[in-house]
């Protein structure tokens, strides 16, 4: 949705996980970290290094290779698992919101209805009432 600034409108529950991420700078590095490592230039990075690494030292070193992409894994995996772990808080956060937001739509409807019930009963009243005396 846009607003008449022409900005758009973000759902409250973005708006206060985007201010909470953005007021630790671990969570912005590992947000970073975590956007560059699931793009395609980081793709892109690791089949070139990794190619030069085989052309350039054809006997070379093969278990450091091993080993600096083993430790790459374990922080990678880490940072994958604090994305997770950011994604189910931000649900959680939007899903609270949401719910809130319900009993507060289920309330209004509700004294909403109820002078339309009692109007509906005093004219059910009325109709019988009509209906019993002579004509």
């Amino acid at each position: 949705m846009i607003q008449p600034s022409g900005e758009p409108r973000h759902h409250p529950a973005v708006v206060a996980h985007r201010a909470h991420r953005s007021g630790d700078a671990q969570l912005r590095l590992a947000d970073s970290i975590t956007r560059f490592a699931g793009s395609m230039w980081f793709v892109y990075l690791h089949a070139i290094g990794i190619a030069a690494w085989m052309l350039a030292l054809e006997r070379g070193p093969w278990p450091t290779l091993t080993l600096v992409v083993s430790f790459e894994a374990i922080f990678l995996s880490t940072f994958v698992m604090i994305g997770q772990n950011r994604q189910a808080a931000f649900q959680q956060m939007k899903a609270d919101h949401e719910f809130v937001q319900q009993e507060l739509e289920l309330k209004t409807n509700t004294e909403l209805t109820r002078p339309i019930h009692a109007m509906t009963a005093e004219l059910h009243r009325r109709m019988l009432a009509d209906d019993r005396s002579p004509s």
